[in-house]
């Protein structure tokens, strides 16, 4: 606010997204929580999306969006950025990326979620169409920012350039538990997060009648799933204080997904002491530090078992190193001028 305070202009990133931002998922919650970060820093973010063109609703993935997205050029002069980023690679995303090359002005990107594979467990496209589509789509951007240093790692091996890792962060002021944890006799296992097919929640089944099982969060997938875990308990999207009492009185947090490139959920349930029993992929492997946080095995319950024996304040210490502010210190360093 230091800029805004002293008369200077604030400077203005454009982020472009085909995604609305009422929608829960790590690509929202990450740019709600950067934007408040570069307000501090005196930098305006405003956004293109599909609230600015007709679109429908993706044939069995209702809450992905498909635009129409005519004129975007238009839309971009009229709000004289300073900055671009384009942070999705669906059609929004990609008509900015044609019109941005077509002007010759320079662009970030972000790389949040494995689209091959996302595509694949979806639809079954093969990988190896949608790596190409991916090199293509983030070939000219100034600088390719995904989540972690591993994963730029495995992103250049697979032939993209100027990739940059990036961090995540917990917003804690937002999860602030309404008490003290409570000790239950029985083992609880929580899962949060989109209920969608790709995020493998069918790995929960086995685990649903040794112990007490959680779901919160709401999707395409919900009703089939919650048809096949009668012992469950399904209770749709939380936030605030109701997801950190989730978080807190769960045992252990169980991530399914092999698909992530991070998982935001993740450090949200180490912040309140909770380890994580995960998958030995990438995601999990870059923020679980094994045996201090959470577990990372092939089998989900060998995971779990071992969770139980961890101190849960050693795992909320290991959760401060991850940050909004570090997050947006990193977008904000690899800024690219238009010209």
């Amino acid at each position: 606010m230091l800029k805004k305070q002293m008369g200077i202009p604030m400077k203005t990133i454009m982020v472009i997204t085909d995604n609305l931002p009422d929608q829960v998922n790590g690509v929202v919650t990450t740019f709600t929580n950067v934007e408040s970060q570069a307000r501090k820093d005196g930098y305006k973010i405003v956004y293109i999306d599909p609230r600015s063109f007709p679109h429908i609703s993706c044939p069995g993935y209702p809450e992905v969006k498909l635009s129409w997205p005519k004129k975007i050029g238009r839309l971009i002069m009229a709000e004289h950025p300073d900055y671009i980023h384009i942070a999705t690679e669906g059609p929004i995303g990609l008509a900015a990326r044609i019109w941005l090359d077509h002007k010759r002005w320079r662009y970030n990107t972000s790389y949040h979620t494995r689209f091959p594979e996302f595509l694949k467990e979806i639809y079954g496209i093969p990988m190896f169409m949608t790596y190409w589509y991916v090199r293509w789509f983030h070939k000219h951007s100034g600088k390719v920012l995904t989540t972690t240093p591993a994963m730029a790692d495995e992103l250049i091996s697979k032939g993209f350039k100027n990739v940059i890792g990036w961090t995540r962060g917990v917003n804690r002021s937002n999860l602030m538990p309404s008490k003290s944890r409570i000790y239950n006799r029985d083992i609880t296992l929580l899962s949060v997060g989109r209920i969608s097919k790709e995020k493998n929640l069918d790995a929960l089944i086995p685990l649903q009648y040794e112990f007490d099982m959680v779901v919160v969060g709401d999707g395409p997938y919900r009703e089939e799933l919650q048809s096949k875990m009668p012992a469950a308990q399904f209770v749709g999207y939380k936030s605030g204080t109701e997801l950190a009492d989730y978080y807190q009185t769960a045992d252990v947090f169980v991530f399914t997904s092999q698909t992530d490139t991070f998982g935001l959920v993740i450090i949200e349930s180490m912040s309140l002491g909770t380890p994580i029993a995960a998958y030995p992929v990438r995601g999990p492997v870059d923020i679980i530090e094994q045996g201090v946080n959470g577990y990372i095995h092939e089998d989900l319950y060998h995971a779990v078992k071992n969770c139980l024996e961890l101190d849960r304040d050693a795992v909320k210490r290991s959760s401060e190193k991850w940050t909004w502010e570090r997050c947006w210190q990193i977008f904000r360093d690899n800024l690219i001028p238009l010209q």
